[in-house]
């Protein structure tokens, strides 16, 4: 992939998250009568909300750092061992940072 491919859509997927967190967030002041069933899945729906802003979150970081290492020259290489990250990895994500095997590594330690 090309560093302006690769630009377009990692500022494309900064756009949706940010968008998307901005949803998420929503408005947590905003009036209205609550039963005390609409408290409980407001609260439901709060650590729902909550879980999806930090998967959002890290994404978006993921993202960024995915256009440090492009605006460093670094892009599409892998953070572990330095080896290229297969142009079907970036295609599919773009903010990878990981060769696959490097990626399987890690996944397994957690």
């Amino acid at each position: 992939m090309d560093d302006a491919t690769a630009r377009t859509q990692l500022e494309s997927m900064l756009a949706e998250l940010d968008r998307s967190i901005t949803v998420l967030r929503g408005d947590p002041d905003a009036p209205g009568d609550r039963s005390l069933a609409d408290a409980g899945a407001d609260l439901t729906d709060a650590d729902r909300a909550r879980a999806m802003l930090d998967v959002a979150a890290r994404q978006r970081t993921a993202v960024l750092d995915a256009l440090k290492r492009l605006d460093s020259g670094d892009y599409g290489r892998c953070v572990d061992c330095g080896k290229p990250v297969p142009e079907g990895r970036l295609a599919a994500r773009p903010e990878a940072s990981r060769c696959v095997q490097c990626q399987s590594v890690r996944e397994r330690r957690r």
